[in-house]
């Protein structure tokens, strides 16, 4: 995979607790985490992008506050349409 290179002040990193070891694995899954919560690539395709194991990223963004499985309340009514459907 390509890689680039960013020079990111010092003063950030201390503020968000990153450790320089681990800076670009931890970068790249804030930034999937990022693209995921703007609904710009799936949960999977996030996880890919940041070479982090599909149940790991869904721990990573549940750990950051984004919900790793999106369930809509259009999606529930939907779901209990097909359940009345199938009742009948």
């Amino acid at each position: 995979m390509d890689t680039v290179n960013v020079a990111l002040p010092s003063a950030l990193l201390k503020a968000a607790k990153l450790e320089e070891k681990n800076l670009s694995q931890e970068a790249a899954r804030l930034l999937a985490l990022e693209l995921y919560r703007e609904d710009k690539v799936s949960l999977e395709r996030a996880a890919e992008l940041c070479q982090t194991a599909l149940a790991a990223f869904m721990d990573f963004a549940a750990k950051h506050g984004v919900p790793p499985l999106r369930y809509s309340l259009e999606d529930l009514e939907e779901e209990r349409r097909s359940t009345d459907r199938l009742q009948v």
